[in-house]
């Protein structure tokens, strides 16, 4: 009886190969997909005439051209920003230079011990020299001051820090310098600070009692 029961189990080794028989039909599928594929996309390429690869070959070889002749537009412009804008912090800090004699002068010119002498009018025309030169050669160098008094405020030039009732001006004129603004070229260096025209209001009550009160006018 164990003889026969010996011969009728399968043994294990037969057990084996029959899982290596079912493992490998998914094996070779997969394979044999990859294959598949492979050779579609060489029947793709081979589908192609001369005349296509040629086409397209030229293509890639212009968007590369094209991305390389953007890259060299991009490093142009770098290099010339960086050309001529590289003093654009030197310069900015240099302006203090032109705001200390401002201070300078008005400080000078407030003294009571000062007033009406002689040293005092010699300071303040070496004061002026200074600042004279120091604009010219900031203009040297493209850095001008923005031209402002009785101009029409514009934001991209201009800041205004208040606000000043004048009837003789239209309102948003600029009727008053705090601090002068510079331009570097085409850009701005810093604003000029200014005080900007607006009209004259008029007190509410006082009109209606003008207006009860005629014969108080």
């Amino acid at each position: 009886m164990e003889k026969e029961e010996n011969q009728n189990s399968p043994s294990k080794s037969q057990n084996q190969d029959t899982v290596n028989e079912t493992e490998k039909p998914e094996e070779n599928l997969a394979e044999e997909n990859k294959k598949e594929t492979d050779q579609e996309t060489k029947e793709e390429v081979k589908d192609q005439t001369p005349e296509e690869k040629i086409a397209e070959l030229e293509d890639k070889v212009a968007r590369t051209f094209a991305e390389m002749e953007n890259q060299r537009r991009r490093f142009e412009k770098e290099k010339e920003d960086a050309f001529e804008y590289g003093g654009y912090s030197f310069a900015k800090e240099a302006l203090n230079l032109i705001d200390n004699l401002d201070r300078s002068k008005h400080v000078l010119e407030s003294d009571d011990k000062l007033k009406e002498t002689e040293a005092l009018k010699k300071t303040l025309e070496h004061l002026d020299i200074i600042k004279k030169d120091l604009i010219s050669i900031f203009e040297k160098n493209n850095i001008k001051p923005i031209d402002s008094l009785n101009k029409k405020l514009d934001p991209n030039f201009h800041q205004a820090m208040m606000e000043i009732e004048d009837d003789t001006k239209e309102p948003g004129t600029i009727i008053q310098e705090i601090q002068k603004g510079f331009t570097i070229k085409d850009r701005l260096l810093r604003p000029s600070l200014v005080g900007v025209s607006k009209k004259v209001t008029i007190n509410e009550e006082k009109t209606e009692e003008k207006q009860e009160n005629p014969e108080n006018k």
